[in-house]
C-alpha cells in the first residue's frame, strides 16, 4: 500500500519536473499535480491544511519555492519561472490510507555554478542517506554524515525543519534530523526494518537562519540567499532500504 501511494508521488513529481520550464507559473504546475492526483485516486495531503498562524489553510496541492524559498511556497498565476531560477516542488498524496511524500529541487534553463553545486550537494545528502540507511544503523551517523559534507561545500544546513516518520499520516513520529544535536544524541534513532522515513535534507547557500513570510506559508532564508530541499520517502528493510517515492 505504500508503495502505490509512492509511485503516485513519484509519478506527479516525475511529470512536473519535465514541465518546469521558463514561461510556466508555478499554478499551472500545481493544476497538473491535482489532476494526476484524482486520476489516480489520491488525495493531495497539502492542500487545506490549517495554517499555524492565521486562519489560511494551504491552497494547493504542490508546496512550489522559488530560489530563496525554502519550503511552502504558495502556487501562483503571478509566479512565472524564469531562466536561471531554481524551484523546488513538494508533494505528498494519500491513497488506500497510506501516505507519500517527497521532492525535487531542479534548475530552470540555464542556471549559475554555484546554484548547481547546491543543487547537487543537496542531492548528494539524501543519496548518502538512502546508502547508509539499513537495519541496526543510528541515525545519528547518518546525520553527521550529511551535516559535514554541506558544511564541507560551504554551505548551511536548516535546523528549523526536520523529515519525518510517515504511514498513515503525513508526519508521523520519529523526527529525522539532517544534522546532529544534543536531542538527537540524547534520543537516537536506531533504525529497524519497517520502518518508514520521509528523509529531507534542506540546505542553504548562505546562512542557516529562514523567516515565514507575511502569506503565513513561504519561509524563506534570512538573508534572501537561495535554497535547496530535496526528499523521498523510504522504507527501512532487511538489508538496507528502498525508495517508495522513486520511479522503477
Amino acid at each position: 500500500m505504500l508503495r502505490n501511494a509512492g509511485l503516485v508521488v513519484a509519478s506527479v513529481l516525475s511529470k512536473l519536473k519535465k514541465h518546469a520550464k521558463p514561461g510556466v507559473s508555478t499554478a499551472e504546475l500545481d493544476e497538473i499535480a491535482m489532476e494526476m492526483t484524482r486520476q489516480a485516486g489520491a488525495v493531495a495531503l497539502f492542500k487545506g491544511v490549517p495554517c499555524p498562524y492565521m486562519n489560511k489553510p494551504f491552497p494547493g496541492g504542490i508546496c512550489a519555492s522559488i530560489n530563496e524559498q525554502l519550503v511552502h511556497g504558495i502556487p501562483s498565476r503571478a509566479v512565472v519561472l524564469k531562466d536561471g531560477d531554481i524551484l523546488t516542488v513538494d508533494y505528498g498524496a494519500k491513497l488506500n490510507g497510506y501516505c507519500g511524500d517527497a521532492a525535487f529541487t531542479v534548475g530552470i534553463g540555464e542556471i549559475s555554478n554555484d546554484r548547481q553545486k547546491l543543487l547537487e550537494v543537496t542531492q548528494r545528502l539524501l543519496d548518502i542517506a538512502i546508502e547508509h540507511m539499513a537495519p541496526g544503523i543510528k541515525w545519528s551517523a547518518i546525520a553527521a554524515m550529511m551535516e559535514k559534507t554541506a558544511t564541507q561545500a560551504g554551505f548551511s544546513i536548516v535546523k528549523d525543519y526536520v523529515g519525518h516518520g510517515i504511514g498513515t499520516e503525513m508526519h508521523e513520529d520519529p523526527k529525522v534530523p539532517n544534522f546532529v544535536s544534543r536531542e538527537l544524541l540524547r534520543d537516537d534513532i536506531v533504525l529497524k526494518k519497517g520502518m518508514i522515513l520521509a528523509v529531507e535534507p534542506m540546505v542553504n547557500m548562505g546562512k542557516a537562519g529562514v523567516r515565514t513570510l507575511s502569506d503565513g506559508w513561504t519561509v524563506v532564508t534570512k538573508d534572501k540567499k537561495c535554497s535547496a530541499h530535496v526528499e523521498h520517502t523510504i522504507a527501512v528493510v532487511e538489508n538496507g532500504c528502498e525508495v517508495l517515492t522513486a520511479l522503477s
